[in-house]
């Protein structure tokens, strides 16, 4: 979040803000026009394919948060250099989940092994059923099925869901999926899945391409417990999932390291 002094400089002769103008946002309308990037071709063996989406103030975020704020704070005609302030809660864009985000006592940011975040990329398809069930999951069974057609899934991976959410992402009230009661909807792992990749595959951690490793219905939020419970990690709201193929490729997770941070946005790159 901006501190008071950010959002004095920000909204200084304004009138009283609302909580959300708090955050920046009145002072970004000139920004928000940038729009999420479209989805990339499909990439030549030895190529790099962005995992990450653009932050900008038009981001889904997760029910209740702010939304990015950014803010103009030094000039070039000022000084010689631009520069803007940035105020955003950890879980915001494409984003890590580090253990204690969900477990007390948890790994922190900083404490992640970096060996970990450079893994083998497994990618699930669940478009097709999630096409027809916003409450649709990564299942036992799906893993099953990929490895008949993959084979076993490599030692220490990284496995990612894709279901095509990120289609909805020009549109969050659609890509949240909230029912009358307020209630997220969108695809994610089981916890019996999740807790399958871990015990089973000896997954280093696992992703998706909406805003949470569970399904929204799921109250018990197992695939959160389940997998970083286990001391793995997580990033949602993956991007490009489709272009990169189901495996054979690497991914690298540019992981945030603050101190004692329970997650972070990230830049996450597939080297096919």
């Amino acid at each position: 979040m901006c501190s008071p002094e950010i959002v004095r400089l920000a909204h200084d002769g304004a009138p009283r803000p609302s909580r959300r103008a708090m955050f920046g946002l009145a002072a970004l309308a000139a920004l928000a026009a940038v729009a999420p990037a479209p989805a990339l071709a499909a990439p030549r063996p030895g190529a790099v394919v962005d995992l990450t989406h653009t932050l900008t103030p038009q981001l889904p975020v997760w029910p209740g948060n702010p939304p990015i704020a950014m803010v103009p704070v030094a000039w070039h005609a000022s000084g010689g250099f631009d520069q803007l302030a940035l105020g955003y809660w950890e879980h915001t864009g494409t984003h890590l989940d580090a253990p204690a985000h969900r477990i007390p006592g948890g790994a922190t940011t900083e404490a992640l092994a970096v060996e970990d975040l450079v893994a083998p990329l497994v990618v699930l398809d669940i478009s097709a059923k999630a096409a027809g069930d916003a409450d649709a999951v990564v299942t036992v069974a799906d893993i099953d099925s990929w490895r008949g057609q993959h084979g076993e899934i490599p030692e220490r991976a990284f496995v990612a869901m894709y279901s095509g959410w990120e289609h909805r992402i020009a549109e969050p009230s659609t890509f949240l999926g909230l029912d009358a009661q307020g209630r997220p909807h969108a695809p994610g792992f089981s916890g019996e899945a999740a807790h399958h990749l871990v015990a089973q595959c000896g997954i280093v951690g696992a992703g998706v391409d909406t805003l949470s490793l569970d399904c929204g219905v799921d109250p018990d939020f197992g695939a959160h417990t389940a997998l970083l419970g286990a001391g793995r990690y997580g990033v949602e709201m993956l991007a490009n999932l489709a272009t990169v193929p189901p495996v054979g490729a690497r991914i690298v997770i540019g992981a945030p390291k603050h101190a004692g941070g329970t997650g972070g946005p990230c830049r996450v790159l597939a080297l096919t």
